[in-house]
């Protein structure tokens, strides 16, 4: 396994990864503060809640499985060669942890608080259905081979899928209402810091090693960033330039329309978490 080449770069790896870190992680509290104060999940499109559960669940097996399991990091090396760093790190794992954790409990707030006629619609069940049924049959095609590398790079791809999915639900649903009354802007401007930090720190581990290895050895991760922050640029330009004084009265028309929840917002102003 490689070894760090420059303390300043190493450092400064470390600092980008932890300031994601804080930045992803301090992204989910806005919309949970928001439904505990309102005892309300009116508006919050429980689509994307449930996407990103999936979402998260299988970016934290990938990051678990690799950063810990000194067998499947064999398989890594074998495959991208010995001399390459995992590219993997202890702030992935916790923000991963961390975000899986944050999200269950927005969906249990979801369960318990008024919801109003909203529902998780029929196509994000079905997406759901189908990769948990697609990653338990990967998992019995890795079992005779012990493919684990292959296998958690499939949860890995799993999350790629999910992160450029989970969006659009909210970002439609803003379009839809022409206005972003009760969006949470404050959690999308850190989760665009989160995705710069993100990609800048794999920037550096590749400066560091003169090798763009980990960017493709980890697509997943690099996707992430990249997905995140042009979303995160939608939702800002929906928020500050396109909508910026629309209110609740168009959100309570298309309640009365009662539209499909992936597609469109049936209540209240929706507010978006990460």
């Amino acid at each position: 396994m490689a070894s760090w080449n420059s303390i300043p770069l190493e450092i400064t790896y470390e600092v980008l990864g932890w300031l994601a870190f804080f930045s992803w992680s301090i992204s989910f509290y806005p919309q949970v503060i928001l439904n505990f104060r309102r005892k309300s999940v009116v508006g919050l499109n429980f689509d994307f809640v449930i996407l990103n559960l999936t979402k998260h669940s299988s970016y934290m097996i990938y990051n678990v499985c690799l950063y810990f399991s000194p067998v499947i990091q064999k398989q890594y090396f074998e495959k991208y060669g010995s001399g390459e760093m995992i590219p993997v790190a202890a702030n992935d794992v916790a923000f991963s942890i961390h975000a899986v954790l944050l999200t269950a409990i927005t969906l249990v707030q979801i369960l318990i608080y008024d919801c109003g006629t909203q529902k998780v619609s029929k196509i994000s069940i079905g997406i759901v259905s189908a990769v948990w049924l697609t990653a338990a049959i990967c998992v019995f095609i890795a079992l005779p081979s012990q493919s684990w590398l292959w296998l958690i790079s499939i949860f890995n791809s799993i999350q790629v899928f999910m992160t450029v999915i989970k969006y659009i639900p909210q970002a439609v649903m803003n379009f839809a209402r022409k206005s972003t009354d009760g969006f949470s802007i404050g959690n999308i401007l850190l989760d665009f810091v989160g995705g710069l930090a993100n990609y800048a720190q794999m920037a550096v581990q590749s400066i560091d090693q003169n090798s763009w290895v980990n960017f493709y050895g980890n697509i997943g991760k690099t996707l992430l960033s990249l997905v995140s922050v042009f979303f995160d640029i939608i939702f800002m330009c929906q928020h500050f330039v396109l909508y910026p004084g629309k209110k609740a009265m168009i959100a309570s028309k298309l309640e009365r329309e009662g539209m499909e929840p992936l597609l469109k917002s049936s209540d209240q102003p929706g507010s978006e978490n990460v």
